[in-house]
């Protein structure tokens, strides 16, 4: 169908009635069908505390390309502010070394705040856009008020044991150049030489996640890496985040020019009707998440109660940029947001509470997308 290569996101979800071992078997499961249906990368999201059983990409991806053969593995993403340059470095270096050519290395920033001890200056409220907007075909919808959540407290509870007491989240910018100086070996502390091994020339790219036109765009097109947005998470501001990055992009030794890789969220079946009863428990999956109570394991569609208008108002722009239908009509939307957005390549998360449903809606995408028979 089309000359664009399709990759797939995971989450390694836990489906209610079910546990984090199930989850993760279904992960490798789903990866050795994504390899043989012809996707071209397999990437791992990283979460904590919730229904999720992600919450450690590097040794998720090191099962997956066990298991494996040829497909990339990759995170999508390392969070950043969880973790240390080195430590980013040497964990995917050892990936690179036991699978070369096979691994990638995606970063990203998470929502914790730095801790500093400078005053906290109370951010004035500001009015959201109300507007609901399409761009040939692609639905932007205003962007989600982060004010909606309901449990903020647990949030930053949860979102602090991640760093040790008192620990300062480090700058953004300044961990992904400590992460390009060990790859290419220029790194230096206090005046000395350090080389991280595994990890040092072996040849690892970083790719920069992002969701909005701020930081991460910006840098990942100043140092001239490849950029991937997140319209299936931020739906409102990730093709806003494509026209900085490019905007900002200078070509580099890894590029000469933008490379970008744009998310959706499918449910892909047989008929229109069964995909819209596999989807429909999405809206109380991602209004567990807004309310701040994390994943919950995500729902069966037969045992669900609809949302209430209340609950619906906080998941809205999520459901209405959910493609879901039969294999032509999801099709046509990723193309729409491939033509508006002009990305390299699209990545597709597809999550249902039974597996088996998850396995079909991937193979129907990957046959209508001309991956393979």
């Amino acid at each position: 169908m089309t000359n664009v290569s399709l990759s797939v996101l995971d989450l390694a979800p836990i489906s209610a009635g079910s546990d984090a071992a199930t989850a993760l078997r279904n992960t490798v499961d789903l990866a050795q069908h994504a390899e043989r249906w012809g996707y071209r990368r397999y990437w791992i999201a990283e979460h904590h505390f919730v229904a999720v059983a992600s919450s450690s990409p590097a040794v998720l991806i090191g099962q997956i390309a066990a298991a494996t053969n040829t497909i990339r593995v990759g995170s999508a993403a390392v969070q950043l502010s969880h973790t240390t340059a080195a430590a980013v470095v040497e964990s995917f270096g050892m990936l690179e070394a036991f699978h070369p050519g096979r691994i990638d290395l995606g970063v990203g920033r998470s929502g914790q705040r730095r801790r500093t001890n400078k005053p906290r200056t109370p951010r004035p409220k500001v009015e959201l856009p109300r507007e609901w907007r399409e761009i040939d075909g692609v639905v932007v919808p205003p962007p989600f008020d982060l004010r909606t959540v309901l449990n903020k407290e647990r949030v930053q509870a949860t979102m602090a044991l991640l760093q040790q007491p008192e620990a300062v989240a480090p700058d953004f910018a300044e961990q992904l150049g400590d992460i390009l100086a060990m790859l290419d070996g220029s790194y230096q502390t206090e005046g000395f030489d350090v080389h991280a091994v595994p990890g040092e020339r072996i040849g690892l790219t970083p790719w920069i996640f992002g969701s909005s036109k701020g930081k991460s765009a910006q840098l990942a097109g100043a140092l001239g890496l490849p950029f991937v947005a997140s319209y299936h998470l931020t739906p409102a501001t990730a093709l806003e985040a494509v026209d900085a990055y490019r905007a900002a992009f200078t070509p580099s030794a890894t590029l000469t020019k933008p490379y970008v890789v744009i998310s959706a969220d499918i449910v892909v079946a047989d008929d229109t009707a069964t995909a819209r009863r596999l989807a429909a428990s999405y809206g109380q999956w991602v209004y567990s998440i807004r309310a701040g109570d994390g994943a919950v394991p995500y729902p069966d569609p037969n045992d669900c109660p609809p949302l209430t208008d209340e609950q619906l108002a906080v998941v809205n722009d999520r459901l209405a940029t959910q493609f879901v239908g039969n294999p032509d009509e999801v099709a046509e939307r990723l193309t729409a947001l491939q033509r508006v957005s002009g990305a390299d390549e699209l990545v597709v998360t597809s999550v249902t509470h039974r597996h088996e449903d998850r396995l079909r809606s991937h193979e129907l995408i990957a046959q209508r997308w001309g991956l393979c028979e």
